[in-house]
């Protein structure tokens, strides 16, 4: 029966009237806090959630900065430590002994290279002496007959005329060329 229509006398509609709240405040306030609700409630969902992560990220640095400096190393961790010193001198002693064979087998071959050189030295000393060439073993033949074609590597010229003159030297500028090499301009460039 509470939901009658009451039309007024002008036949306009009415909506139908409900009992009044006992506690007018809490209806005011309910009423100021969804409408700001609906005006900001992205803004306000967003900054809360920024707020929230900033708090998190806070907490984990101060909790790492703290452990870091406050807690005293556990003998756990000092065995680690030292475990973990111990392999790396165990490396870098390793690479030194690698490091020192290389070093040794370098020098070994440095003196076995200046060996050769002394050899060398001594047998060009004594060819010299001999009166043989400077190089000891390399000999040209005396006569330019015995020597032939094959032995020296060198085509003999055919009778085909020069293109260009025997004291012909490009790079004077002499022997019959008519183009000849000019300095330049001394001065400021010409640009723009």
């Amino acid at each position: 029966m509470d939901d009658v229509e009451i039309e007024d006398v002008d036949g306009e509609y009415s909506p139908p009237h409900r009992a009044p709240l006992k506690n007018q405040d809490i209806s005011t306030v309910v009423y100021i806090v969804g409408e700001f609700l609906a005006q900001y409630g992205w803004h306000l969902l967003v900054l809360t959630v920024g707020v929230y992560l900033l708090i998190q990220h806070l907490k984990k640095r101060r909790s790492r900065h703290s452990n870091h400096y406050t807690q005293p190393p556990t003998p756990q961790d000092a065995d680690v430590v030292a475990r973990r010193q111990e392999a790396m001198e165990a490396a870098r002693r390793k690479m030194q002994e690698e490091l020192d064979a290389k070093s040794a087998v370098f020098k070994e071959k440095q003196k076995q290279q200046e060996e050769e050189r002394r050899k060398q030295k001594i047998e060009m000393w004594e060819s010299m002496q001999q009166g043989k060439s400077c190089k000891g073993t390399t000999q040209l033949p005396q006569n330019p007959e015995e020597a032939g074609p094959s032995s020296t590597g060198l085509k003999p010229k055919t009778d085909k005329k020069p293109l260009r003159s025997a004291d012909y030297n490009p790079l004077t500028g002499q022997g019959g060329g008519s183009c000849s090499w000019r300095p330049g301009r001394r001065g400021p460039s010409s640009g723009g």
